[in-house]
């Protein structure tokens, strides 16, 4: 068994309130107890956003009365993530948003987003930003590239991520503000980020463990990770595989992984996104955007291990000290006289994913019905028991 501290997630959807029916507070908080996560920080596009003092209680209500474990709240950039107007920065710090942003929307608003690096200088909280330019991802359903060309799926481009990552980039490094960015993709983006920490930005990023471990493929029920073949067959189109920023060429995934060895990528979070049965079970151009990753995100990341594309000190720590850095909250350890947030793991157990093994209401993962080594099976969260594998 391998001991640990708790997980901490930076970016995960609870959709509670307002989508109670893809997940809720208690739901949520279970599969991420079950996946080892002690602390997850819940994103605003809820209904009603999180934007506000009142909407904030709402969930802290939930949180109070339903969560297994450790859930902060992160609030909109903008009211409604409407993209128009920044919220009361100021008074949700009081009331316990640890950081901002328009997830799932693209703050396109260049002086909005140059104001809201302002208010993240002045108070010293993160702005996440979802870099995707809405001007190139309009209607794209995947990677762009010679396979959607192929599927006949119009394309999502790395470009349109990094034309928002070098904006952001440029603007914080003459604003300052702490600078986050979300579900990194594409080798570019990497090497953005990667010029712009040598130069002294204070800008910080994430990736997901979809992004590392999967490429465009497993669009078409295909979870490996080499080039496309010649003879390669598509099968049925995989909405599970579904994902904005999408999952990108192998080279992008390789630069993802270097990325993370040389500390370009601070973290590894889930970006978790449940839907129902119904979000997912239609055509891939209708389906929902987003994998449900809370439970799998430990077995995916053993897997790059077990490839010796990455060290087991590395995924550890980039999933509980580096992120609680970045929330600067004193949890991520096993020093004497800390939080007794701690996950217990066995990294050669193996378990079938199926909808019966999950505890989220989303089952919405790739790996769904797949074979994954690496089991969480004691999660304790501030000194209780919350998860124990039967």
């Amino acid at each position: 068994m391998i001991l640990s501290p708790g997980f901490i997630d930076l970016h995960c959807h609870l959709r509670d309130p307002g989508f109670e029916h893809k997940e809720t507070v208690q739901s949520g908080s279970a599969a991420a107890a079950a996946g080892g996560f002690t602390t997850v920080c819940a994103m605003p596009n809820t209904s009603p956003v999180i934007d506000n003092t009142g909407s904030l209680k709402i969930l802290q209500q939930a949180i109070s009365e339903d969560a297994l474990i450790r859930v902060l709240p992160i609030a909109a950039i903008t009211k409604g993530q409407q993209g128009q107007a920044l919220v009361d920065f100021q008074g949700l710090l009081k009331q316990g948003v640890v950081a901002f942003s328009d997830d799932g929307n693209t703050l396109e608003d260049d002086h909005l987003m140059s104001q809201a690096l302002l208010y993240s200088k002045e108070f010293s909280f993160p702005i996440i930003s979802h870099a995707e330019s809405t001007k190139f991802t309009t209607n794209g359903q995947m990677n762009a590239g010679p396979l959607s060309f192929a599927l006949g799926l119009e394309g999502r481009p790395s470009f349109a991520e990094e034309i928002v990552v070098a904006r952001d980039i440029s603007l914080a490094s003459h604003i300052g503000g702490h600078l986050h960015i979300a579900h990194v993709s594409s080798l570019g983006a990497v090497e953005l980020i990667r010029t712009a920490k040598n130069k002294g930005v204070h800008v910080t990023s994430e990736v997901t463990p979809h992004h590392v471990t999967l490429t465009e493929r497993a669009v078409c029920h295909d979870l490996t990770t080499g080039s496309i073949s010649k003879d390669f067959i598509p099968n049925i189109y995989n909405a599970n595989a579904k994902v904005a920023p999408p999952l990108r060429s192998p080279k992008d995934v390789a630069a993802l992984i270097d990325a993370v060895e040389d500390e370009t990528i601070d973290v590894f979070a889930t970006d978790h996104a449940p839907h129902s049965y119904e979000d997912k079970n239609t055509t891939f151009q209708s389906a929902a955007f987003g994998i449900s990753a809370l439970e799998t995100a430990l077995s995916s990341l053993l897997l790059l291990v077990s490839q010796n594309k990455i060290s087991l000190k590395t995924v550890i720590k980039k999933l509980t000290q580096d992120p609680a850095k970045i929330l600067n909250v004193p949890l991520g350890t096993l020093s004497t006289g800390s939080i007794a947030d701690i996950a217990v793991f066995n990294p050669d157990q193996s378990w079938r994913v199926s909808p019966e093994s999950l505890y989220s209401k989303g089952k919405n993962t790739p790996w769904l019905g797949k074979t994954m080594l690496g089991k969480v099976v004691l999660t304790i969260a501030n000194g209780e028991i919350v998860y124990q594998k039967k």
